[in-house]
């Protein structure tokens, strides 16, 4: 199926895995659409999954292979977890799924892209499975961290797929992707979640910190909302908002630590200084609109 990664790639800090989320909250047009297309007929061979990232697209990728791999005929996607396909996928023991992610180098660390040789092991499970017949999926996440071998590697496949082959891209930013290989995709894409779906969502994981503030500043992504809970977004943000709030008569003492902190070495949960950056840009978008809502 794919690869033994021990640090999967594909994972947000602080959720499970998108192949063990059995639920997708607030993408059901998204979900109708993919319905309509697979029940006329005529599926297109390859889907390009959009949104802002973590709003679902991976959890999406990964029920949608459920689903036609299942066999299923359920209007919302959905398959039964104890069914035997479902228990295949979350063991990554169905054959006839191949996921496509950052994979390891020769010294086992974690490459930065999707380089050509992950995509010529693609190539190679559409070759054997071909003798055995049947629906065959690829899920690749993320398809914009392919270097360009590994993008023109795609566009061949895409350009002449293999037969019952579906190639499910999950991209989080789809103007880094080729034009040729966009052109040759269905898109699906994923909304930002309203703070009712964002409450539903975040419910179930335990997520610490008040989960109102955590939706106003995650901008309707769960991914988003895990990772300001996971390195104190929410702590940090006050922070800031009270530096600035004494403009210009910043305390130096406060504005030293905060940057020291944005110093910090990377961790399980993330990059300190990559939050401090995200914050900064929420305060100054939230301080220009003040004027029309209120403070930052």
């Amino acid at each position: 199926m794919t690869e033994d990664i021990p640090v999967e790639s594909d994972r947000v800090p602080g959720a499970p895995h998108p192949r063990e989320t059995a639920t997708l909250v607030g993408q059901d047009a998204a979900i109708a659409q993919f319905h309509a297309a697979a029940t006329s007929g005529r599926l297109h061979h390859g889907w390009l999954i959009t949104g802002p990232r973590g709003t679902g697209k991976a959890t999406l990728a990964w029920r949608i292979a459920r689903w036609l791999l299942a066999d299923a005929d359920s209007p919302d996607l959905s398959v039964p977890p104890d069914h035997p396909v479902a228990r295949r996928l979350l063991a990554l023991s169905e054959p006839r799924l191949h996921l496509v992610r950052r994979s390891l180098d020769e010294k086992g660390r974690l490459r930065g892209e999707i380089v050509v040789d992950d995509l010529r092991r693609l190539l190679s499970f559409f070759q054997l499975s071909a003798v055995e017949g049947g629906r065959r999926v690829a899920i690749i996440d993320a398809a914009d961290d392919m270097n360009p071998n590994a993008a023109n590697a795609l566009l061949k496949l895409l350009e002449e797929p293999p037969r019952d082959a579906l190639l499910l891209l999950v991209a989080h930013r789809p103007a880094r992707l080729l034009p040729t290989i966009r052109s040759r995709c269905r898109e699906l894409r994923l909304a930002p979640l309203s703070p009712e779906d964002m409450a539903r969502a975040l419910a179930p994981l335990e997520v610490p910190g008040d989960p109102d503030r955590l939706a106003a500043l995650s901008g309707g992504s769960v991914g988003e909302a895990l990772r300001l809970a996971g390195q104190d977004g929410l702590d940090r943000y006050a922070q800031l908002v009270a530096l600035f709030s004494r403009h210009p008569d910043m305390d130096r003492h406060a504005a030293a630590a905060f940057a020291q902190a944005a110093a910090g070495r990377p961790g399980a949960e993330g990059d300190p200084f990559d939050l401090t950056m995200t914050l900064i840009e929420l305060f100054l978008a939230r301080a220009a609109r003040s004027g029309l809502l209120g403070p930052p």
